[in-house]
């Protein structure tokens, strides 16, 4: 296999193929040396474990997880790299890559299909326009993977990853931290990719939890209560849940008071366990008694 991370080599195979990089894609292909052996190596792939990678590129991560893992799966919606993986990826019989689009893709069956018996992690360079999009769905659908390590912008790295409690967190925050364990891995310079994004990069790990850190009456009610409370970043989280959800301010400040929580406290004042409580309250209708239990 040719030293893809040179950009020599990148832009031979490239030009033979007579692919061009596409921006509405969001394509950037690593040439630091370094980072896709660490990724691997960080990513809890096992010799008797399954990985799925999403955006291969010309197939640097994928090769660094194919010596690692039992089986990799590599899916991309560009067609015109196929070629280009069939090139760089041949002859590496535990890698199948699959043409498709991971927010469209049914990644249960997938995963049925393709690794059975198996242990599953899931480890990319991820697209940055589509990675709260990729990482949600991921969560949500409660895939059976044991952990995500996947590059992503720095700012997005510091959102995903953030304390509860923290000016940085935010709905998303939340959303992860129910779902998961994260924790930003290491940072990856602007100048590790061809072309360079104008922004640098980090590698965050979920560990994905087998059971959410608070248990709520309904998820659709308290993931409702998350979105607005934190769309109105700059107001008192009473005043944006009234508005956002339409409820009467005294309603929401009598939940509040029942919570025990300040009427004065913002959105990224509250835990987890309290938003838990405001949803409880706010939307008793949407309890344990229906057995609803998705967003």
């Amino acid at each position: 296999m040719p030293q893809l991370w040179k950009i020599g080599s990148i832009k031979d195979i490239l030009s033979r193929h007579g692919f061009t990089f596409s921006k509405a894609l969001g394509q950037n292909f690593l040439i630091n040396p370094t980072v896709c052996p660490r990724m691997a190596e960080v990513s809890g792939v096992t010799p008797d474990s399954g990985v799925i990678e999403v955006g291969p590129g010309i197939g640097v991560l994928t090769a660094e997880l194919s010596k690692r893992a039992r089986k990799v799966v590599a899916i991309e919606l560009d067609d015109r790299l196929l070629p280009v993986l069939e090139e760089t990826l041949g002859g590496r019989e535990n890698v199948t890559v699959v043409h498709g689009d991971i927010l469209k893709i049914d990644l249960k069956g997938l995963i049925e299909r393709e690794f059975a018996g198996m242990g599953v992690c899931l480890c990319a360079n991820l697209p940055y326009y589509i990675t709260s999009q990729v990482i949600m769905r991921l969560l949500e659908e409660r895939l059976p993977l044991r952990s995500i390590t996947v590059m992503v912008q720095k700012e997005a790295a510091t959102r995903l990853c953030a304390p509860l409690g923290s000016r940085e967190c935010g709905a998303v925050t939340v959303a992860v931290r129910y779902f998961s364990e994260p924790r930003v891995v290491f940072g990856v310079s602007a100048g590790s990719f061809l072309p360079a994004p104008k922004v640098d990069s980090a590698v965050i790990q979920l560990a994905v939890r087998e059971r959410p850190p608070v248990e709520v009456e309904s998820e659709r009610a308290f993931f409702r209560v998350v979105k607005a409370a934190f769309a109105g970043r700059r107001k008192t989280a009473v005043n944006s849940l009234s508005m956002n959800l339409g409820l009467p301010k005294e309603t929401v400040s009598a939940a509040f008071e029942g919570a025990g929580i300040a009427p004065t406290a913002r959105a990224e004042n509250l835990s987890m366990e309290q938003l838990a409580a405001l949803a409880a309250a706010l939307f008793p209708q949407m309890g344990s008694s229906q057995g609803e239990k998705e967003r």
